[in-house]
């Protein structure tokens, strides 16, 4: 098989967790701003998009250079070989992006590539005509930064966050990716417990549950390179079938998850079921303050409702204060909390041990860590 020139996006501030489950698949990894490179065939497009927990998409980077006339973009664009990877009837759109470069016009330099590609395929299966675009969709970009130019194909589709389900998100979902990224960034293992005090929908402890239980994200959804004729679509229900008899189920798992509000308990654990997880997840009812536990050496992540999100100030204040008075008093246990609240130590009562910014979208947020009595070995 082909091998490609391949790019994992990712949301700032988590290249590296893309890069260690790359890694840990046992590919060669360059990290960017935004992306990780790596190398790989049609079997690596299938199982990387099938097994990344952390990334957006999976894209081939189809041709690199520099640009700085639409004239140079044109005749660079139509010397790739696109005949080697679009069929005749393949639906190409083209979206873009520019960031301090000589061709700031991002329209001008979609219409410039998408000529270009139309001409090279016309040229190459002898057409007059325009290409009919009836068949699979290849959706291609052109971006550009700094002139350096950078023509991709996007094997994922939807991206890599839409594991498929989640029936109802509630008022403010957090994605299934950075959720994972979420877990990805505690210490938490299989045989630890895992207590979620503001689970709303369910996506942290559901994407824990596919960690533990070793279920690929991607396996219940489709992609667009499934239909991709040029790049063995055979090998798609073989990666598939391997994630299956990769599952094990016979992990017990200790995961919790309450909210105050009835609804998203029954939303998550609707989720939880679509998402083969319902079993290995319990969801209660329950007020925050109103948690106890007689466990020991546990991890607790929470996203709780923040001032600009779903509680105003003071409420959301309240809830920080709550849980300093409560987790304080849980020694062993490992604290991870999200929120976009630059003043959440003062109210919470404690400094974080670590601090770590990221982004939920658009939105900057840190993810203060409270690390627990590390447990003692057994010599």
């Amino acid at each position: 098989m082909k091998t490609y020139s391949l790019i994992a996006t990712v949301a700032a501030g988590i290249e590296s967790l893309v890069a260690n489950e790359l890694k840990e698949h046992g590919y060669k990894t360059e990290t960017e701003n935004g992306r990780v490179r790596f190398e790989g065939n049609a079997r690596d497009i299938a199982f990387t998009n099938l097994w990344l927990r952390t990334a957006d998409r999976i894209k081939i980077s189809y041709g690199e250079f520099t640009a700085k006339s639409f004239e140079t973009l044109f005749d660079q664009t139509y010397a790739l070989p696109w005949e080697d990877i679009l069929p005749l009837d393949a639906e190409f759109p083209v979206s873009g992006k520019s960031v301090k470069s000589t061709l700031f016009s991002v329209p001008n330099c979609q219409r410039i590539v998408k000529k270009a590609i139309s001409k090279r395929l016309m040229d190459y299966y002898h057409r007059r005509q325009h290409l009919p675009e009836t068949g699979a969709l290849y959706p291609i970009e052109v971006s550009i930064l700094k002139d350096h130019v950078i023509l991709s194909l996007d094997t994922t589709g939807s991206s890599l966050f839409k594991r498929g389900y989640r029936m109802d998100k509630g008022g403010a979902p957090l994605k299934e990716n950075m959720a994972a990224a979420l877990v990805k960034l505690t210490t938490w293992r299989p045989d630890r417990p895992l207590y979620d005090p503001t689970c709303g929908s369910g996506t942290i402890l559901i994407e824990a549950a596919l960690i533990g239980h070793n279920i690929a994200p991607g396996l219940n959804r489709e992609f667009s390179a499934e239909q991709w004729t040029m790049l063995n679509p055979d090998v798609w229900p073989i990666v598939r079938e391997e994630a299956r008899d990769a599952i094990d189920h016979e992990i017990e798992l200790d995961i919790y998850g309450t909210d105050i509000d009835h609804r998203m308990i029954e939303i998550a654990k609707a989720n939880a079921k679509k998402a083969g997880v319902g079993d290995s997840i319990h969801f209660k009812q329950m007020q925050l303050k109103d948690f106890t536990t007689e466990k020991e050496f546990g991890i607790l992540i929470s996203n709780p409702p923040y001032g600009d999100r779903l509680l105003d100030e003071e409420e959301a204040h309240e809830i920080y204060r709550q849980m300093g008075d409560i987790y304080r008093a849980m020694p062993t246990w490992s604290k991870y909390i999200l929120t976009s609240d630059e003043t959440f130590e003062q109210h919470y009562g404690a400094r974080a041990t670590k601090k770590r910014k990221l982004y939920n979208g658009a939105l900057k947020v840190d993810y203060y860590q409270y690390w627990g009595i590390r447990k003692k070995r057994n010599d």
